[in-house]
């Protein structure tokens, strides 16, 4: 492995041998995969992409396949430095554990959550991901810092809430004021997008989310939301609206194309319609169902219903591999044993939702999210010479059923070297998390946080297990 990290170009144009590809109808052999400034330029038999691009030595990867790399299409940069705190916790920890945190972080501590949780997500070879907001007081500029500076591809929301749920909340001319300037901020930047995010319907104004709405669709950007995560929300909604959330977001003409709604756990056959009809798009997180949430997004209906929709973490665990098994192992739980369905939606499905169909719920479909030509060259080189993978029967299966990080070699984003191996090239991890274990415990401390539940050891030595 020494050689081969050897052979590889931190950055430049290069071309490339792998046993495999996985292009956007299949994994392939044979092929050749030229990056020239950071896109592909060059995709097809190995012998023709070389005879046109003779300038370049090919690298020979005999055992690797280079596939797109994931697209987290919902997460929290901002939330890293307190994850294991709502392990068994009930729902709607927002509250008590992650809106009194975020908004007690300083500009420092904002930097450090957030590059932590962009080394996991490149760790767990996703390399791009939607941020929902920090709901730290004015520092997303921190947030943005420490993106770029890991080489995370990452599409930032700037939360728009006017009637709280922040750290700070200004009045409505300010709002669409800053909103506006995050929206023109990063045309044309190689590896930030900008978004607006409301943090749930109730958090803001009916006409804040006209607007804001409005706003991110004017600009070509992502309005994001959590909408329909959690029975109580939904309730809430009913009595103050006489509509649920996702509705209520239709009532007020803020669904469209360029709505990505986060959850939509709990939507009615009416609900699903709304999303089909609109071609707002949906964030499918299941680990986050497993791990805190009142329900299991039907991700197989709105398949069939053409509702678009990408696989997201909401912050959980990066691994993109893991969260394709737990994508389809949910439905299959969930739905398939009750139906017979016992492929549910097949293994190219959960890849495809994991990758090309994030991009375009993410809107980045013209930006990134598979092997093709004039794509941004954003791709893991994955070891394909495992145990799990052999005797290799069905790529796309085993990639969502075998898969893991440990397995990914080499991250790339716009053509860039980013993470060799799990570590990253360039920067010392070490020294981060370093520092990080030095400062949280007192950033936790000062945080009005309120948990249910004690730490393990001592709710257990209390005899609860509830």
């Amino acid at each position: 492995m020494t050689e081969l990290r050897d052979k590889l170009p931190g950055s430049g144009d290069f071309l490339l041998h792998p046993g495999k590809v996985l292009l956007p109808d299949g994994p392939r052999s044979g092929m050749g995969v030229v990056v020239r400034d950071g896109r592909f330029t060059d995709i097809g038999a190995a012998g023709l992409v070389g005879s046109r691009n003779p300038d370049l030595t090919p690298i020979e990867l005999p055992h690797h396949l280079v596939m797109p790399g994931f697209i987290d299409t919902h997460t929290h940069l901002t939330q890293s430095l307190g994850k294991s705190l709502v392990f068994g916790e009930p729902s709607e920890i927002f509250r008590r554990i992650w809106v009194p945190l975020e908004g007690s972080l300083d500009e420092r501590m904002v930097y450090l959550s957030a590059k932590l949780a962009a080394l996991e997500c490149l760790r767990g070879g996703f390399t791009a991901a939607v941020d929902a907001g920090t709901r730290s007081a004015g520092h997303i500029n921190a947030l943005i810092r420490a993106a770029r500076q890991t080489g995370l591809r990452s599409v930032i929301g700037l939360i728009c809430n006017d009637l709280g749920g922040a750290a700070v909340v200004p009045e409505r001319a300010t709002i669409l004021k800053n909103a506006a300037r995050h929206l023109a901020a990063f045309e044309g930047d190689p590896l930030v997008h900008a978004s607006l995010a409301i943090s749930i319907p109730e958090a803001a104004s009916d006409h804040m989310l006209a607007d804001v709405s409005r706003m991110a669709r004017e600009a070509g950007a992502v309005f994001q939301t959590h909408v329909n995560e959690h029975l109580v929300a939904v309730e809430r909604s009913l009595v103050a609206n006489g509509r649920r959330p996702l509705e209520h977001l239709a009532h007020l003409g803020a669904l469209g194309p360029h709505v990505l709604i986060a959850h939509s756990t709990l939507v009615t056959p009416h609900e699903l319609n709304l999303l089909r009809d609109s071609g707002t798009a949906v964030a499918y997180n299941p680990v986050a169902s497993l791990w805190k949430g009142n329900a299991i997004a039907p991700a197989l209906q709105m398949a069939a219903l053409g509702i678009r929709f990408g696989l997201g973490t909401d912050g959980t665990r990066a691994d993109g591999f893991r969260l394709m098994d737990a994508a389809e192992g949910l439905q299959r739980a969930g739905f398939g044993l009750a139906t017979g369905d016992s492929s549910c939606g097949g293994g190219w499905l959960w890849v495809e939702r994991a990758t090309a169909q994030a991009a375009d719920a993410a809107a980045l479909a013209g930006v990134t999210g598979a092997i093709r030509e004039g794509l941004a060259a954003d791709f893991l080189l994955v070891d394909l010479d495992r145990p799990e993978f052999t005797p290799s029967h069905d790529l796309m299966w085993e990639l969502v059923r075998y898969g893991n990080r440990d397995q990914i070699d080499a991250v790339f984003t716009a053509g860039q070297l980013r993470l060799w191996q799990g570590w990253p090239v360039g920067w010392d991890a070490r020294a981060l998390l370093a520092e990080v274990r030095e400062v949280t415990a007192d950033a936790i401390a000062r945080a009005p946080i309120q948990r249910v539940h004690k730490p393990s050891a001592e709710h257990r030595a209390l005899g609860h297990f509830a």
